[in-house]
């Protein structure tokens, strides 16, 4: 399968006209306005904005998670916003990896049970590539010494890096992360933040992350801001503090807007 080149960059996802409305007449309710936005492959971007600005609606359409209202979103060179449900999960089963706040890790499994879990439930025969492709995992995410232990018997930042090589271990075009460190300490925090910027730069995955934290986004390649159900800013090669200004600027964006 091609992937689209926009500017000579390779493309592993996109949005044209991408629009979400909730409720009808004077209820109705923008959540995306019209996006347009082009995520590099191989390249960690995260994605922020104010509370209810539209970046987790976003990332659900660009997943298949949820349905447009109108417009388009792509994976590759296939229109997620034009398949069937059946397509959509085919899609997220083989092409889509997911790490959310919650670990979702199953407690009776010990970590190699749940790192395997997504092509256990494919009922693919587990094979000598895979099983290579998941040591390389545990030794990149540091989990080499973890896998035989249960979820209760790992740290929160060892929990959310056994649900990181899960998601990867199909070999996924796009991990699609939603809040990863929601729920852990600063220290897991960053141990995570770093695993996923190693996937991106080391394993050449595609991450697109949704998050509050300007210093969790200083670990990203890009950040794509996003207010009022728009994109509202780009910031290449983050810092904190230049995340911090791009997210000022967005109140200037939204006094404007409104």
């Amino acid at each position: 399968m091609s992937v689209p080149q926009a500017n000579g960059i390779n493309v592993a996802v996109s949005a044209r006209g991408l629009t979400k409305h909730y409720g009808h007449g004077e209820s109705t309710v923008k959540a995306l306005d019209g996006v347009d936005v082009d995520f590099a492959a191989g390249q960690f971007t995260a994605i922020m904005g104010p509370s209810g600005s539209g970046k987790s609606t976003l990332m659900h359409l660009l997943a298949g998670l949820d349905s447009a209202s109108s417009g388009h979103a792509y994976l590759g060179s296939t229109e997620v916003t034009a398949l069937n449900d059946d397509q959509l999960t085919m899609l997220r089963r083989d092409r889509v990896g997911f790490v959310f706040q919650s670990f979702n890790l199953l407690p009776m499994f010990d970590a190699e049970q749940n790192i395997f879990l997504p092509l256990t439930l494919a009922n693919k025969k587990i094979t000598a590539d895979d099983r290579a492709w998941l040591h390389q995992l545990a030794e990149t995410l540091g989990l080499t010494q973890r896998l035989s232990h249960r979820p209760s018997e790992l740290s929160g930042g060892q929990q959310q890096r056994v649900a990181i090589a899960r998601a990867l271990i199909s070999r996924p075009e796009v991990i699609f992360a939603d809040e990863p460190t929601g729920n852990l300490d600063s220290r897991s925090g960053a141990e995570v933040l770093n695993f996923l910027r190693t996937s991106a730069r080391e394993l050449g995955r595609t991450i697109i992350m949704v998050t509050h934290d300007p210093a969790a986004a200083a670990y990203a390649d890009r950040v794509v801001l996003i207010a009022d159900g728009r994109i509202a800013g780009d910031i290449a090669n983050p810092t904190p503090e230049s995340v911090l200004a791009g997210l000022d600027a967005l109140r200037t964006f939204d006094s404007t807007a409104a």
